[in-house]
């Protein structure tokens, strides 16, 4: 955000004024913005009224006494572009400009010229809900709103209306810092907000509702900002695009697309990335309350063997973990239990002591100071309205859970097993006290461990000067390299390639000769990219009889597949030893996220294992090494059951250089497929290769 723009999107977000501009959504706007408690100077503005919800009218923005800090734009979409240039020339700060009809309706025109209007406003929209301050009690807001604030909280900014005002109204008691619906954004987008709510005290964490970015660039910078200072940024991505036309050749197609790039961004740059709207509010109601926990270690409290188990279960399908406790003090805690409990982690402290301060507290203190944790969690369902003869007896126990892990200056948690199972008031008193009163066992526990990947990945992050994504290169037709053409390019650039010699048919038998038997006897046709389906590739051929069997039945085969596909041109190829693992390599351009990396486990079985990862580039070898072990066929290389294991360090440096000379020669080399990628214990060869290069105009 510039600076004349971030000057006024001040103005905009914490105004000494507002005018309203319109009819009954102005009115409506009016009211929300006496309901956040706004106890600045209205005004408003419209031809046929004398007043808007009690606030005179004045017939046009002219005529307005002074340069509004704020305006509230909901007037039809012709009339938008001229009110905007009226606004600019009497100096306004910001506008929420309500009015639909632009982009979203197909006129791109009209949102250009919208733009161009607006000059240094700060502009959120249009078709949009608008903006709430609630740290300063600010709204221009377009139906009725609720949420609350302590005095810190959450920053979110959503791409739908609806989502932004379902938040609002949520029964979690999330605090709320400020809350953006952004609309088309044509001025101001989700990198803009990042950026700006980064430098904000109040704000502890940001939460993010993408359908889309349209700066990946601006994004990237503004997300390692909120990175470096501290602030969790938390998103929920919705809608996937489809996959681009130019990556159908390759097997890399099905494998990552849209979703699994952003994902890759995401990861880059330490955001936490959730898949449904509930996690996003309980992780980002945990960071505001007691921040990201040091480590994945738990200490678990329930009055309920179900509820103990439930905790357990959860967690070891995730990678979180409950330290047993200290066997030097498992007889002092056993002693302050009944004589039913077990003394564990998760504990159940039983139902003879429950309610009782008295007896939990010391419970709670012991185990604490018995188990090395970095978050404490305790299971409560609180009885529904009504039924409150047992409330105190919860309350008791809660208050005693947040002394002792307070005294232990620990992170502290009560949770709901089912969501609905805290009330409004339980929930404000837990959160008076220091503690998160999470909704939900899978939530919460899912919350603490993103949280803590967050700290380790931002430790890991900024401990190197961040490197930023490569410029995408426009998109262009290309022309497909044969497999011997793909593979004298990458032994050229160092990747070891099979023994081989791509040769016509009639020189088959000599071929076979000088590369020693047994052989790989392979087609060689631009229409064959890949040759399997096509019966274009025969393994482990024995002597020249085999061999001209296979010359016969593939010229058959590959005619029954696709005639125009049948050449005399053949590579053939000395037979490698079984490796320890396949893998696919791909290096493609992406014409928004620019350079990616593809790694996953390789061979034709590669689309039924759907077994991959996306890494933006550039990247480094560490990096390649975590993605490595993430994947399945990760165990392979690391020795599955007595197996000889691969030195994945070299595994990551070789591909690591084969990125860096994807990256210097990007403008000439569109695409890099290897597949399979055979390794060993100590090096690596490109069994089947697929170049794709632009085709010069």
């Amino acid at each position: 955000m510039k600076a004349r723009r971030r000057e006024n999107f001040k103005r905009l977000l914490k105004p000494r004024h507002i005018a309203f501009i319109g009819g009954r959504y102005a009115i409506i706007a009016i009211n929300e913005a006496r309901r956040r408690g706004f106890d600045g100077e209205m005004l408003a503005v419209n031809p046929t009224r004398t007043d808007l919800a009690g606030v005179a009218c004045v017939a046009s923005i002219e005529d307005l006494p002074l340069a509004p800090d704020a305006v509230y734009l909901a007037i039809p979409a012709d009339d938008v572009v001229d009110a905007l240039r009226s606004l600019a020339v009497k100096g306004t700060g910001g506008v929420v400009c309500f009015s639909a009809g632009f982009k979203e309706a197909g006129n791109t025109q009209k949102e250009k010229d919208l733009v161009e209007a607006t000059g240094d406003m700060a502009l959120i929209g249009p078709n949009c809900y608008g903006i709430i301050n609630y740290i300063d009690n600010s709204a221009l807001w377009s139906f009725e709103h609720g949420g609350w604030s302590p005095g810190y909280g959450a920053a979110i900014i959503t791409q739908s209306g609806m989502f932004s005002s379902d938040i609002t109204m949520s029964q979690r008691s999330l605090p709320l810092a400020y809350m953006v619906s952004a609309g088309n954004q044509a001025v101001l987008g989700p990198e803009d907000f990042l950026e700006f709510f980064a430098d904000d005290p109040a704000v502890r964490a940001i939460g993010l509702h993408l359908e889309g970015l349209q700066n990946i660039s601006k994004f990237e910078r503004a997300a390692v900002k909120a990175l470096s200072k501290g602030k969790p940024v938390v998103v929920l991505k919705t809608g996937i695009s489809a996959i681009g036309s130019e990556l159908t050749v390759s097997h890399t197609g099905s494998l990552s697309g849209s979703a699994e790039l952003y994902e890759a961004l995401f990861q880059r740059v330490g955001i936490i990335s959730v898949t449904n709207p509930s996690q996003l509010l309980e992780t980002l109601k945990l960071l505001c309350i007691v921040g990201a926990p040091k480590g994945k270690r738990v200490a678990g409290f329930t009055c309920s063997g179900g509820g103990a188990t439930m905790l357990a279960d959860h967690a070891e399908k995730i990678d979180l973990v409950f330290p047993v406790v200290d066997p030097k003090q498992e007889n002092e805690l056993s002693a302050l239990l009944p004589d039913i409990a077990t003394v564990s982690n998760p504990l159940d402290y039983t139902t003879p002591i429950w309610g009782q301060a008295e007896m939990t507290y010391p419970v709670f203190a012991k185990a604490i100071s018995a188990i090395e944790a970095d978050t404490a969690v305790l299971v409560q369902d609180y009885p529904a309205a009504g039924l409150d003869d047992s409330k105190g007896f919860y309350r008791a126990d809660a208050i005693a859970f947040a002394e002792a892990t307070q005294e232990k200056g620990l992170p502290a948690i009560i949770c709901a097993t089912l969501p609905e199972n805290m009330d409004l008031e339980t929930r404000q008193l837990l959160i008076a006290k220091g503690v998160a009163p999470m909704q939900g066992i899978h939530e919460t526990l899912n919350a603490v461990e993103d949280s803590a990947n967050w700290r380790e990945v931002r430790s890991h992050i900024l401990s190197d000067k961040h490197r930023y994504l490569l410029p995408a290169i426009p998109s262009s037709e290309r022309r497909v390299l044969s497999e011997s053409e793909s593979k004298r390019w990458l032994k050229r650039n160092n990747i070891k390639v099979p023994k081989g010699k791509s040769v016509p048919s009639h020189k088959l038998g000599e071929a076979a000769i000088e590369v020693g038997y047994p052989v790989v006897l392979k087609m060689i046709s631009s229409r064959l990219a890949h040759k399997t389906e096509a019966g274009a590739v025969v393994l482990n051929l024995e002597d020249e009889d085999s061999l001209n069997r296979a010359v016969k039945k593939m010229k058959i085969d590959v005619t029954d597949y696709d005639p125009k596909a049948v050449s005399e041109l053949f590579l053939l190829e000395a037979m490698s030893p079984n490796p320890l693992a396949e893998l696919i390599i791909n290096m493609r351009q992406d014409p928004q996220f620019g350079a990616a990396l593809v790694l996953g486990s390789g061979g034709v079985l590669v689309e039924l294992l759907a077994d991959s990862v996306t890494l933006l580039l550039p990247t480094r070898p560490v990096d390649i090494i975590r993605a490595i072990k993430s994947l399945r066929v990760g165990r392979l290389l690391e020795g599955f059951r007595g197996r000889p294991a691969a030195d994945i360090s070299k595994l990551a440096e070789e591909i690591y250089s084969l990125s860096i000379v994807y990256q210097e020669n990007k403008k000439t080399i569109a695409e890099i497929e290897i597949n399979p990628l055979f390794v060993y214990q100590t090096e690596v060869s490109a069994i089947d290769a697929l170049i794709q290069v632009p085709v010069a105009k």
